[in-house]
């Protein structure tokens, strides 16, 4: 369980982290990321009651997604389309953008989250894919707070579009807006094809779902019909693309879905 945002209640702190208390940007004000003295009311007194519970939680979705806003305004000022990456821990996200410039034109960065270690980012750069990393220490989602942080070591200029890969958990990235405009949720093969209807909240925050690792559907009890009448009953809008990273037509499937979603 994360202890910044306790995974079921966020917690205040939980937009700043300790990497970030506070910051000074150059677009003409400042956030800070002050103490809430709610949260130790709450832990002094576990009686207090939901409303004041709801308040706490309302009142730190609503500056996170202050900032998000802000996020989404910076990428549209350099025309960037943002899409944010959502699965659980090995889904292949990094392995999918890896090989994703293989089958694109367009020009594209990544900010990367994990808890520790720079070895996502690393791996991209060693593609000639411009990465930035966050280490979000104990932290299990990326917030727009750090996202926006990143965008200082970002040169959106020359971009198309700018992938933030979340941290790999299929539960406390979908409640954070961190600024982007679409939400790609990845689901590999090998974890079964339950886990939509285990994680609704994800699915239904989903733009399109991949269903990565298609090459070992052969080897695992996995339904791509039930996964994709489980997304359509959660989330009739999305679309579900099947997808390896070893088949050049689901890629380009893919590439060409970005194509289409793709401001530029």
């Amino acid at each position: 369980m994360c202890k910044d945002c306790g995974c079921s209640i966020p917690r205040p702190h939980s937009i700043g982290h300790e990497h970030s208390h506070s910051h000074e940007h150059n677009h003409g004000h400042s956030h800070g990321h002050s103490h809430d003295h709610s949260h130790d009311n709450l832990h002094a007194n576990p009686q207090l009651n939901d409303k004041k519970t709801l308040s706490v939680i309302h009142k730190i979705l609503d500056k996170n997604d202050h900032e998000a806003a802000h996020n989404r305004q910076h990428f549209e000022s350099e025309n960037v389309t943002a899409f944010n990456l959502m699965s659980s821990p090995g889904s292949g996200k990094t392995t999918l953008l890896e090989h994703l410039k293989e089958y694109t034109e367009l020009n594209y960065a990544v900010i990367e989250g994990d808890l520790e270690t720079s070895r996502d980012a690393d791996r991209l750069k060693a593609k000639g894919i411009a990465a930035y990393q966050i280490q979000t220490g104990s932290a299990c989602h990326l917030d727009a707070f750090m996202v926006h942080s990143a965008l200082h070591h970002v040169d959106l200029k020359p971009l198309d579009i700018c992938f933030v890969e979340n941290v790999g958990n299929l539960v406390c990235p979908a409640s954070y807006d961190v600024g982007t405009h679409l939400n790609i949720v990845l689901v590999s093969v090998p974890e079964g094809d339950d886990k939509i209807e285990k994680y609704p909240v994800m699915f239904r925050k989903a733009d399109v779902v991949l269903i990565t690792k298609a090459d070992l559907l052969p080897h695992f009890d996995f339904s791509v019909e039930e996964a994709k009448q489980q997304v359509k009953k959660l989330n009739p809008d999305a679309q579900v693309l099947t997808l390896s990273v070893k088949d050049s037509h689901s890629m380009r499937e893919f590439a060409n879905w970005l194509n289409n979603h793709c401001r530029s």
